[in-house]
């Protein structure tokens, strides 16, 4: 299953963020408006990407909930046909949350850099260190730190949690 390493934090200079993100950066940005919906499952996580009408991703991935660069093992599906396969995947599983988002996505070098909009939820980054087979987690983590100093994200303000999670907690508080 392919890996990564994995932050996700707060962001309070956003403006200042996607400036070091751009001088960083290898090439142009992407993007993204995206709709993930998270279905119940036994062990890891499933969501279902909308990314347009005709176009989503099926991502299963297992991550531990850390405040430091953390291992996230995942496996990407592709679909034509999101709408379908969410009836399909609502009826045998269940929904839990949608999260909605959009994003713009750099990349630097390995390392996928995610400044998100999340609807109810607030501005975040995540670093995604795309590890290379037979690359040593270590080594995404002194990556991933890295880049953290570069575009100056505090310690402080990294987060454990998936957006769900905080969307799941945000919803219990409001009851």
């Amino acid at each position: 299953m392919p890996s990564n390493i994995e932050i996700k934090a707060r962001v309070s200079d956003l403006s200042g963020l996607r400036r070091k993100a751009r001088e960083l950066a290898t090439g142009p940005c992407k993007i993204l408006s995206q709709e993930d919906i998270f279905f119940s499952t036994r062990t890891g996580r499933l969501k279902l990407r909308i990314l347009s009408e005709n176009s989503g991703e099926l991502i299963y991935y297992e991550r531990s909930d850390s405040n430091e660069p953390r291992l996230s093992k995942y496996a990407i599906h592709e679909t034509s046909r999101p709408l379908e396969l969410r009836q399909l995947l609502t009826s045998a599983l269940g929904e839990i949350i949608t999260v909605r988002k959009n994003r713009v996505a750099y990349i630097v070098e390995q390392t996928r850099i995610h400044i998100d909009e999340v609807e109810n939820l607030g501005s975040f980054v995540e670093l995604e260190v795309v590890l290379r087979h037979g690359q040593d987690p270590e080594e995404g983590r002194i990556i991933a730190k890295q880049l953290m100093n570069e575009l100056g994200i505090d310690e402080s303000h990294l987060i454990p949690h998936a957006y769900a999670d905080l969307l799941l907690a945000k919803l219990k508080k409001s009851i």
